[in-house]
């Protein structure tokens, strides 16, 4: 039984190449797009039900925002090996994607403490995939942040 797959063989290359940045971009357009559908079914979902309120969004526009600004930056500036310095330089850079960093996992944990405190622990007859929706949309909004950062590489 040790060499029954030893007839098989699998040719499984990864190397992207010149593709690379494409594919981190479609990778991390399919992750954002998929917490923010998330969110918006469950939002027109329970909303009816009244077990989902509106000001959720506002964890997800911070996880939104933050993504930006994490992509705003290049890793040159935050390295320090770019010509030009801008207006603050390198450090300048730094505390931005620090900020950036700061609001997305301040995002994540509002999303969890959102889905314990609303949904999980409270007692009764209630669903509570709204939370873990929540928490799914900042997660995925996070992912999507760290493909696009760090899948790319920077010439392009």
């Amino acid at each position: 039984m040790a060499g029954c797959l030893d007839n098989l063989h699998f040719d499984f290359n990864l190397d992207f190449g010149e593709k690379r940045n494409t594919v981190a971009s479609v990778i991390s357009g399919v992750l954002f797009f998929t917490g923010w559908w998330i969110y918006i079914d469950t939002a027109a979902y329970y909303s009816k039900e009244g077990a989902w309120s509106h000001s959720y969004i506002i964890i997800s526009i911070v996880a939104s925002v933050a993504m930006f600004m994490i992509n705003a930056i290049s890793n040159r500036y935050i390295s320090g090996e770019a010509y030009e310095e801008g207006i603050l330089g390198t450090k300048g850079a730094r505390f931005w994607i620090f900020v950036a960093f700061v609001l997305s996992f301040s995002s994540i944990i509002a999303s969890i403490l959102v889905m314990f405190g609303d949904y999980v622990l409270v007692q009764g007859d209630h669903s509570v995939y709204p939370g873990v929706a929540l928490f799914m949309n900042v997660f995925l909004i996070f992912l999507a942040s760290f493909v696009y950062k760090f899948g790319r590489s920077e010439p392009y």
